[in-house]
């Protein structure tokens, strides 16, 4: 199954302006400063949008308007819990990073347990961001074999290639920019999906609600029961999403990078705390869409028997979508992969160099630490571009279980950092009456 030339046109000429702008920010890289956090220089509503193309992936853009298709909106309740997260990674573990001028998350676990447990820290972020972001870029390859009939392994070195090269070259000012490109291009494209869909349902919004209603609850988005055979209920979402944002935003490197890169603390939590907006509004968006696909699909249906739902949205742009309009659509899943593995080369490249060589005392010369920053980061493009080839199971639960492997652990261990102090209750009050004063 192949698209039109001119939606092929467009997802081509979007892999090479987006690597364009990524080049430039290739000149004025100098320094740690430069290369991994953008010289402090972001505004904080470019890194509010870097953090949300950074935590969304090609897996939640096909996956979550599956997640709708096959049962209601019940997973919007996690979001929920992902905004109390925010609050309290603003309360908690923030300060903590602007208080020691960090580079990393992890040199704040060196300064309560010892270069040891640092080293052990970021070696697990290593691993185990370099396996999910791998799972992650075998997502956009189920996207092109589903469109143009191609090899996905081909797929797979395109969009790594290309990330790599501005990447490499325009460091984490670059990451940031094209995330914010990225961001607009998807969420642009997720928007124009939503009303060709119902455009495209006889008796518009009053089918859907009519439809959705027979199907039982398919508009449901909150559940207070207790049930624990029940995926998704209001209690799980909160307690679950606030541990989960506390752990992934709070303690992973690719988002604390964004968060350091900030002018000021206060930018910092600005960022974080519009990016929790955001993800609502998006997440609302997906679900939605997933619900437009369920009502569409009983006047024409997308999915043969036994088909996995993880292609409904695909098969939707290529079936059903204008022409144009379609590689638009197109293009904006691949904006959101080459998103991801931007900011997990950048993130994994800082961790490498100044987690692990620059303590060894490597970083001297600064020309010789950019080289170095340069070299991890095309060594870590070789490493995802390797796993990537890799053939996983189901993608979405493939990269959530992989991705959550060290978040409890590493969570622990930051909270015990930063608040096994007698003057936790008296500080945790002091920072809550801040936070007030400072929105």
């Amino acid at each position: 199954m192949r698209i039109h030339p001119l939606d092929l046109a467009i997802v081509i000429a979007y892999l090479l302006g987006v690597t364009a702008l990524g080049m430039r920010f290739r000149r004025g890289q100098q320094s740690a400063t430069d290369y991994f956090l953008g010289g402090r220089t972001a505004p904080w509503w470019a890194l509010a949008f870097s953090i949300v193309a950074t935590e969304t992936s090609t897996l939640t853009i096909i996956g979550t308007p599956a997640i709708a298709y096959g049962g209601n909106l019940t997973f919007l309740q996690l979001v929920f819990g992902y905004l109390i997260g925010r609050v309290l990674i603003v309360l908690l573990l923030l300060p903590g990073y602007f208080r020691g001028e960090f580079f990393t998350a992890y040199a704040l676990i060196e300064k309560r347990f010892g270069e040891r447990m640092r080293a052990v820290a970021a070696s697990t972020f290593l691993i185990t961001r370099a396996i999910a972001e791998g799972v992650r870029v075998s997502a956009i390859a189920l996207v092109i074999s589903v469109v143009l009939g191609t090899s996905e392994k081909l797929a797979v070195v395109i969009v790594i290639a290309l990330t790599v090269l501005y990447t490499f070259e325009g460091g984490m000012k670059a990451v940031i920019w094209t995330d914010v490109a990225q961001l607009l291009v998807y969420l642009t494209g997720s928007a124009v999906t939503f009303f060709v869909l119902l455009h495209r349902i006889p008796g518009g919004w009053t089918e859907v609600s009519q439809v959705a209603a027979g199907a039982g609850h398919k508009l449901q988005f909150l559940d207070f029961s207790w049930d624990l055979d029940t995926k998704y209920t209001f209690w799980s979402g909160l307690i679950g999403g606030a541990f989960l944002t506390m752990a992934t935003h709070g303690t992973d490197q690719i988002i604390v990078q964004r968060l350091l890169a900030a002018k000021s603390e206060r930018d910092s939590r600005r960022a974080l705390l519009a990016s929790g907006v955001i993800v609502l509004v998006q997440f609302t968006m997906f679900l939605l869409i997933g619900v437009l696909l369920y009502v569409f699909a009983q006047h024409s249906p997308l999915l043969a028997p036994g088909e996995r739902t993880d292609r409904i949205l695909p098969l939707f742009l290529v079936r059903e979508m204008p022409v144009g309009l379609a590689g638009l659509l197109l293009a904006s899943i691949v904006a959101v992969a080459m998103s991801n593995a931007s900011g997990s080369l950048n993130s994994l490249a800082a961790s490498s160099v100044l987690d692990f060589a620059k303590l060894r005392g490597h970083s001297a010369d600064p020309a010789r630490f950019l080289r170095l920053s340069r070299g991890m980061t095309l060594f870590w493009g070789l490493v995802l571009m390797g796993f990537g080839l890799v053939k996983w199971g189901p993608l979405l639960e493939a990269g959530l279980t992989v991705a959550s492997l060290p978040f409890g652990s590493l969570l622990g261990l930051f909270l015990l950092g930063t608040l096994d102090r007698p003057q936790f209750c008296a500080y945790f009050d002091l920072r809550a009456w801040r936070l007030r004063g400072s929105l």
